[in-house]
């Protein structure tokens, strides 16, 4: 994004940056990172060589996430959460990193409850009853008891909605927008398509609908729903609000074409269980000349309960990790503290974030650069940073050449995330890492994203590059 951020229109990051990246990358601009000989490189060449040479011969940042997910989902506020938490503590200890801590958040928790069950009934077919898979959105509401049963109308747009007017009340609209396949980038596609997920409900309750059913977000057609994070509107009442796997939807599609009455009913216990104590994780490498000066790297701890979330963000957690892990096991000693954060609750609201900026331990910090790396454990092909300055873009430039063997084939604007958000307002410079991000929603928020789903080396590459870019920073600074 110009910067990387998740919103009211559910993007996570901005299409802005990743696509100038993907479209260096698709066109071959091996330019794109070309600059003038910088001596920083030169000088920092025998570390990045031997944090390469370290990181590949071990790939341990697969084991990293391998122990954060063993224990399985992690929805905020869960009891599987709790644990993940206690596990990075322990883990961050184990590896010797300095001042291992927790910080307090508190975070909202909503529990799933029993599977959901949905079923398309068609009149024109008295026998026909005919299974939906569906996955209740976060922060819905469940239905009552035995379920709702409604005529359903289908639509693809805001606009369409609001022409039907009072014509939905009492019925189940069914919001079938699919990502736009033509756009190259994926997050450009999944922002074009994520308000009806996010914003679906608070739209159709407005004119008077019981629930609303939300064709999943991702470009492959199977039936696994992908979950994700939705939100009502102060003004209006809640109805409850489930994605339907993509088969699924293409099937309730062709039969409402029929022009034949086409009912569903749904039935799911999902609920809020009010706000709960949680933390974010936190160890240092402590710097040797200016310690509270601080290069961060982290990802979000927390993750959807479908599965286990390795791609998201478990894969950004293990990296930032043996991003740590590496400049240790080479007796690197940078000047300024390199911090991983193991931040809660980024895909419930990002309250992991903020609440790290307000803590006590901020106090006499100055936070230079932040590192988030939420965009899947997939292969490196460039890096985003800066925001907007192009001083800094230019040193990065020159920077990725110590990264280059490992895929970084562009360089651009943008970098960040929604849990670093709070400190690039109080003047951060945000980096990331752009892995390739075609499969990145293949398994997003879905029950595909599995251990298994993550490439050991891959995942690795982008912990190498975490681990240079981390020490070349703390070492020269601003």
């Amino acid at each position: 994004m110009t910067r990387i951020f998740s919103n009211s229109s559910g993007r996570k990051h901005s299409a802005a940056s990743v696509i100038a990246i993907a479209a260096a990358v698709l066109l071959g601009l091996a330019a794109g990172i070309s600059c003038a000989p910088d001596r920083t490189v030169s000088r920092y060449r025998e570390a990045a060589d031997g944090l390469r040479r370290a990181g590949l011969a071990d790939e341990k940042a697969h084991d990293m996430l391998r122990r954060i997910t063993d224990g399985g989902p992690r929805l905020t506020g869960s009891a599987g959460a709790a644990a993940a938490v206690d596990m990075t503590r322990k883990m961050m200890e184990e590896l010797g990193f300095d001042n291992v801590h927790l910080e307090p958040v508190t975070v909202e928790c909503w529990e799933r409850g029993e599977p959901e069950e949905a079923r398309i009934f068609d009149s024109g077919q008295p026998a026909a009853e005919l299974p939906l898979s569906v996955s209740a959105l976060g922060g819905s509401i469940g239905t009552p008891p035995g379920g709702i049963t409604a005529p359903v109308v289908e639509v693809r747009s805001f606009d369409e909605l609001d022409g039907l007017g009072t014509a939905v009340a009492g019925k189940i609209v069914f919001f079938n927008r699919p990502m736009d396949r033509t756009l190259v980038e994926p997050f450009a596609a999944y922002g074009g398509a994520a308000d009806q997920r996010v914003n679906g409900a608070a739209r159709a309750g407005r004119l008077g609908a019981v629930a609303v059913l939300v064709r999943s977000l991702t470009f492959r057609i199977d039936d696994h729903p992908h979950t994700g994070l939705m939100e009502y509107a102060p003004d209006v009442p809640k109805i409850p609000a489930a994605a339907v796997s993509t088969s699924g939807a293409e099937k309730l599609s062709e039969l409402l074409k029929s022009g034949r009455p086409i009912s569903v009913r749904l039935k799911m216990s999902c609920r809020d269980m009010g706000p709960v104590p949680s933390a974010n994780v936190v160890g240092d490498i402590r710097g040797t000349e200016r310690p509270d000066e601080i290069i961060l790297v982290g990802g979000h701890l927390d993750s959807w309960d479908l599965a286990v979330g390795a791609h998201d963000d478990g894969a950004g957690c293990a990296a930032s990790l043996e991003a740590l892990r590496l400049i240790k096991a080479l007796g690197l000693r940078p000047k300024r503290t390199i911090r991983a954060v193991m931040f809660m609750d980024e895909e419930f609201g990002g309250t992991g974030g903020r609440f790290y900026v307000q803590d006590a331990a901020r106090r006499g910090e100055r936070h230079l650069v932040a590192m988030e790396s939420d965009r899947g454990g997939f292969l490196p092909v460039g890096l985003a940073g800066g925001g907007s300055d192009p001083a800094f873009q230019r040193r990065l430039k020159a920077w990725s050449a110590l990264v280059r063997p490992l895929g970084v084939m562009a360089v651009g604007p943008g970098g960040g995330g929604v849990d670093i958000g709070p400190l690039v307002k109080q003047g951060a410079v945000p980096v990331s890492v752009v892995p390739n991000a075609q499969p990145y929603f293949d398994v997003h928020h879905s029950a595909l994203d599995v251990l298994a789903s993550v490439h050991p080396r891959e995942l690795e590459m982008q912990a190498i590059i975490l681990a240079t870019l981390a020490y070349v920073l703390a070492q020269e600074g601003l």
